[in-house]
């Protein structure tokens, strides 16, 4: 079987370990702090944060179609099959310039075998699903094959994640300015999903840190059977490694899983939920349509 490239944008936030060791090529998702544009090479993501600690503001943009032509082209010109997993349509524009720039090259190249996915999610599910096309491309399998498998895999990938500071929120317009107000006084953290569509929405709320870690956890069991072994999940967060830990040892005394990764998020996604947002992400055994129609109907 042809070998192929997998590519992501930075969005997927795997530690770059994993990344080297697969080949996994990565664009980057272009952003801004206090108005000059940065790069992950530029500013570490610890550093990222303290600078939002201390009242930054960060701006985030696209991958626009003239970036995508430019990778499509080097890919097509080489005859490399090519698999892009890229930042769910739900809240970037990003898939769409990789769908235009897709439309130009094949017009030089119309044989190429490129194929750019909407991942319909953010952070450590895009992650998941990098991950997912290595052990199938391990497998033999075809980035056209591939791609169509994680077609059917990718809306049972799960996500849910909490903030510390409801106003990185308010800013991207995930909640009115009265209520991140009255939730930061008082001590409300709200749980948020990763919905059928890619976009997020606000699902619970509960009062502390401690009370939301275990509320991420029970999210986690209630979406997928009792006696289910979970391959990986994963823990992105946004400097606060002290929760992504504690969340860690929750997972592994609740839930029968291999192995618990715990990842930073970088700007891509830091720049809209702030320091002090963590995740859980998994494979469930239920789509996300499934999920929303048994717990929120």
């Amino acid at each position: 079987m042809k070998h192929f490239t997998i590519v992501a944008d930075t969005s997927c936030d795997l530690p770059p370990e994993y990344l080297k060791e697969h080949g996994i090529e990565l664009l980057e998702i272009p952003f801004t702090l206090d108005g000059a544009e940065k790069n992950n090479q530029e500013i570490s993501d610890k550093a990222f944060y303290n600078a939002l600690r201390n009242g930054s503001l960060a701006k985030t943009s696209l991958i626009n179609p003239d970036m995508f032509v430019e990778s499509f082209t080097e890919y097509a010109k080489q005859g490399q099959d090519t698999l892009c997993i890229i930042l769910s349509s739900g809240l970037s524009a990003t898939y769409q310039s990789s769908q235009i720039a897709l439309a130009q090259v094949k017009e030089p190249y119309p044989d190429c075998n490129i194929y750019p996915m909407d991942s319909i999610g953010a952070t450590s599910v895009n992650g998941l699903l990098v991950m997912l096309a290595v052990k199938k491309r391990e497998e033999g399998l075809s980035a056209e094959e591939t791609a169509a498998w994680l077609e059917e895999k990718k809306n049972s990938l799960l996500g849910f994640f909490t903030v510390d500071d409801l106003m990185y929120l308010h800013r991207g317009g995930r909640l009115s300015k009265l209520s991140a107000i009255g939730g930061s006084l008082l001590s409300i953290k709200p749980v948020l999903n990763i919905q059928p569509d890619g976009t997020l929405a606000l699902k619970n709320k509960t009062r502390g840190r401690a009370a939301a870690l275990r509320l991420l956890v029970s999210q986690l069991k209630r979406s997928i059977t009792p006696d289910a072994k979970l391959d990986t999940v994963l823990i992105p967060h946004t400097d606060c490694e002290k929760d992504a830990l504690k969340l860690a040892e929750l997972v592994k005394a609740e839930i029968n899983v291999r192995q618990v990764i715990i990842t930073m998020m970088g700007p891509v996604i830091g720049a809209h939920v702030g320091p002090g947002a963590v995740a859980v992400v998994f494979e469930g055994d239920m789509t996300r349509e499934a999920y929303e129609e048994k717990f929120y109907k």
